[in-house]
């Protein structure tokens, strides 16, 4: 089968990468091309735009940073939408408004181009070697339609309900990633000043009822100093604010998400927009003049398992 694949960041271009190893005619595009030298050397097909895509694809993948990238690519002057799509389908894998989601699902079924929408969630390392856990949401004819591809990018596959809530299921799961995120680095700045062995300390939260799979992968980085976690500061506070501006139109009362998107912000602000999103525990560690190094820990977390079957998670 023919698959486009447009957006070749850090989780796109793994994701990409899956498609070539399961036998798929891979046709890619990128803003930067050099994002997609990788594949391009394995056999992947460049294409100079995401209409030249549309026009050679039955199937069209997004992966982009922001829902105004994914108008661009859907309804922009050289987008999707300015070739023939009709009975085309668009799997849209970013992590994007879901109310944006649904008009441009609109614009894109008026003109026959069948939509889905399928958010991944499990960190670079998953989506390294196809292993990464993929909320779906959109008919469920299109689901069907969708899932032998979802198979080949993820394991666990969960079918949501219509369109949109993808969408916000994949914001409230950063939200709270982010939010444990701080949490851990105060956590191990607490464990730091009270002379704590921050090896043992790493294992006392593994093995207890604070544990969660940010602690269980990102303070392996923070502990390294790398701080390599393949997703960066501006794309945690596009994400965090996405959630707090759905808690806000929903009259949801919050005591945190303001509180994060004011921290993430800063840590923006202050390391950079392309900063590891991981340096958000520096702020603290700047502040009390401490670092939280340990020894034996890996620069860059790596998924140690084979590609396990995709299965839909019921």
């Amino acid at each position: 089968m023919s698959v486009g694949f447009i957006g070749l960041g850090n989780v796109g271009l793994k994701l990409a990468n899956n498609l070539l190893s399961s036998e798929h005619l891979l046709f890619v595009h990128d803003l930067d091309k050099n994002n997609a030298l990788e594949v391009i050397n394995k056999g992947a097909i460049w294409c100079e735009s995401s209409m030249e895509i549309a026009e050679k694809c039955q199937t069209i993948i997004t992966c982009l940073p922001s829902p105004q990238a994914v108008s661009e690519v859907i309804e922009g002057p050289e987008g999707l939408l300015r070739s023939d799509v009709r009975e085309k389908l668009w799997i849209e894998m970013s992590t994007t408004d879901s109310e944006e989601m649904i008009r441009l699902a609109e614009i894109s079924n008026s003109r026959g181009l069948e939509a889905i929408e399928a958010p991944v969630s499990g960190g670079c390392h998953r989506a390294a070697t196809g292993n990464i856990a993929i909320f779906a949401a959109g008919s469920r004819t299109n689901f069907e339609r969708a899932l032998p591809i979802l198979k080949c990018l993820g394991h666990e596959i969960l079918h949501i309900g219509e369109l949109g809530k993808a969408s916000v299921l994949k914001v409230v799961t950063n939200f709270l990633a982010s939010t444990h995120l701080v949490a851990l680095g105060e956590a191990l700045a607490v464990c730091k000043k009270s002379n704590i062995d921050l090896t043992k300390a790493f294992k006392g939260i593994k093995i207890s009822s604070g544990n969660s799979f940010v602690h269980e992968t990102e303070s392996q980085v923070i502990l390294n100093g790398s701080y390599n976690i393949n997703f960066t500061m501006d794309l945690v506070c596009k994400d965090v604010q996405l959630f707090h501006s759905l808690a806000e139109d929903h009259d949801v009362p919050t005591e945190i998400s303001s509180n994060i998107v004011e921290i993430f912000n800063e840590g923006k602000e202050k390391y950079g927009s392309r900063a590891w999103s991981s340096m958000i525990v520096k702020r603290i560690e700047d502040q009390c003049g401490i670092n939280l190094r340990a020894p034996g820990f890996p620069d860059e977390i790596i998924d140690l398992d084979n590609k396990r079957e995709g299965l839909e998670i019921v």
